[in-house]
């Protein structure tokens, strides 16, 4: 391409500071140095993540002026020296978690983490020498965010936090990998492995709620109940895999005992998809006694822990995170998009609305009121 090599001038939607609008302005884009890849995005969609970091709920993670975005599906415009498992035109999707596939944490099969490229919500700079390939015209540095940075038509990644797909894959539907989906399903079938016939309660059913319910349908759950406040989600939530619907609001006893007495003692699996730790314990204990399995994935910003005591998980109940649905990216993402293309997972139901990339405010406005799921922006 033309502009291997060079400095390229795009627009990017920019955040300057905590809960400001976004800004869609001219930047510079640097070329990508050794073992990284700049690609051209196509699509790119807002995540609750991204909300929380626009809103700086955690001040240590505040770095501004910044250009968020993680969820997103492009081409690759041009590769650093060193890169080998990709070219310029390939059909690609950024991941916040990386994987390099040479480190302790990338060579051990039980977790999906990565010493350099992991998930790392400090981080704002590129790996290689710590510096920003974002700049204003003016020559200001514009941080990084997750390790991708998607609201902008062009950016730079490390290679480790880039993965090819297949070439016929639909990309408008493949940006859904990068998070909402993949981290839902793979919940289900990686983290919890659910079981056939089993029953699972799910708290928050947004995209990464109902992605959990997709997966815990392809696997054979026979009762998944939906837990959220707003009952306009259960239409789309049993299109995707939802049971049984329970509104908080309605109800006079705790979720967990409601849900204890529609299962018989408690559901086999539970999903905490909110980043709340009072429905964080009200999940744990909805599971059975025995055996419950509780699977966090929830982003908390709250510096509160765990609300719960040990004793409690001597009885047999278990509470772990998922980070990324337990996939190692570059490796395992591949094959989840062949699955999508062959329709065991249903991509559709989670667009609920498309915009223009200028129109990314009225995106986050659409996610804060809790009207769409996923408004595709279109660059």
């Amino acid at each position: 391409m033309e502009t291997t090599g060079k400095v390229i001038t795009c627009k990017a939607a920019v955040v300057w500071g905590p809960g400001e609008p976004f800004v869609i302005e001219q930047i510079l884009v640097d070329p990508p140095q050794k073992m990284e890849v700049r690609i051209k995005i196509l699509f790119t969609s807002i995540c609750h993540t991204d909300l929380g970091f626009w809103k700086g709920e955690n001040e240590a993670h505040r770095a501004f002026p910044r250009i968020l975005g993680h969820e997103a599906a492009g081409i690759v415009e041009s590769v650093g020296e060193g890169v080998k498992d990709m070219k310029e035109g390939d059909n690609v999707v950024p991941i916040f978690n990386g994987e390099c596939g040479e480190c302790k944490f990338c060579k051990n099969d039980k977790t999906n983490m990565c010493k350099s490229f992991g998930v790392n919500p400090m981080k704002s700079t590129m790996f290689n020498d710590g510096k920003c390939r974002f700049s204003t015209k003016e020559g200001k540095p514009i941080f990084h965010f997750l390790n991708t940075s998607t609201f902008s038509e062009y950016t730079v990644l490390d290679s480790a936090c880039v993965v090819k797909i297949d070439p016929q894959a639909p990309l408008h539907k493949m940006s859904l990998l990068s998070c909402c989906l993949t981290s839902g399903v793979g919940a289900a079938w990686n983290t919890a492995d659910v079981q056939a016939g089993s029953s699972v309660a799910i708290f928050g059913l947004g995209s990464v709620g109902l992605a959990v319910a997709q997966g815990a349908r392809a696997r054979g759950a026979s009762k998944i109940i939906g837990v959220d406040p707003n009952p306009e989600k259960f239409i789309k939530a049993q299109m995707l895999g939802v049971t049984d619907y329970l509104n908080p609001k309605n109800l006079s006893k705790p979720e967990h005992e409601v849900i204890r007495e529609m299962t018989g003692g408690g559901v086999d699996y539970s999903f905490e998809c909110v980043g709340n730790l009072d429905v964080l314990r009200e999940a744990f204990l909805s599971t059975h006694e025995g055996c419950g399995y509780t699977v966090i994935l929830g982003i908390y910003h709250s510096p509160r822990t765990l609300p719960l005591h040990p004793m409690e998980l001597l009885h047999g109940r278990s509470i772990v995170g998922s980070i990324f649905g337990g996939f190692k990216g570059k490796t395992q993402l591949p094959c989840l998009a062949k699955k999508c293309m062959a329709g065991v997972l249903n991509l559709d139901e989670f667009i609920t609305h498309d915009l223009p990339f200028e129109k990314i405010n009225e995106a986050v406005q659409l996610l804060i009121d809790g009207k769409s799921l996923r408004c595709l922006l279109h660059l």
